[in-house]
């Protein structure tokens, strides 16, 4: 079932054992793309293929993310600084390996847009570290697929399923 991770801080982007950082330029403004990945989490499964289901919980303190393939995830919401960053840890999963899992979303402006970095930052034996360095090339294709299809969503104007 559910296993408990160890409890990160923020600074584990920046430390963690394995470190995989995307970024992508969108047309969205930082202020909007802020709001649809911290305020309208329900909204997730729309735009990021891999999650069938992404609800607040703890008064939005937390998340609960349930992927493609079956595996969950209950988080903490670490930092949610509009419009510049948003970050989590996952507390529990039922994905075996991890010993600590984080993720960051930086929204930087760029011009009118937003440029979007997702740091990835994970801690497990070298089994994991080595699965999650070869699975970057398909990491990479979710992201750049999800951030493809919330700019659209986010500059369509009418707000339409992804």
């Amino acid at each position: 079932m559910a296993r408990r991770l160890k409890p990160v801080t923020l600074d584990f982007a920046d430390s963690a054992p394995l470190r995989l950082v995307f970024t992508r330029a969108m047309d969205a403004a930082p202020e909007a793309v802020y709001r649809a990945l911290a305020e309208e989490t329900a909204d997730w499964p729309r735009w990021f293929a891999a999650v069938t289901a992404c609800r607040p919980v703890a008064g939005g303190e937390g998340r609960e993310v349930r992927l493609r393939g079956g595996t969950r995830f209950r988080e903490t919401v670490l930092a949610a600084e509009a419009p510049h960053r948003y970050a989590y840890r996952i507390d529990e999963t039922n994905a075996p390996g991890p010993r600590a899992l984080l993720e960051e979303w930086r929204l930087s402006p760029a011009g009118t847009g937003t440029l979007v970095r997702w740091t990835v930052a994970a801690d497990g034996p070298a089994p994991l570290r080595l699965l999650l360095r070869a699975g970057r090339g398909g990491l990479g294709r979710a992201f750049r697929g999800a951030v493809t299809r919330l700019d659209r969503r986010l500059t369509s104007g009418g707000r339409a399923p992804g």
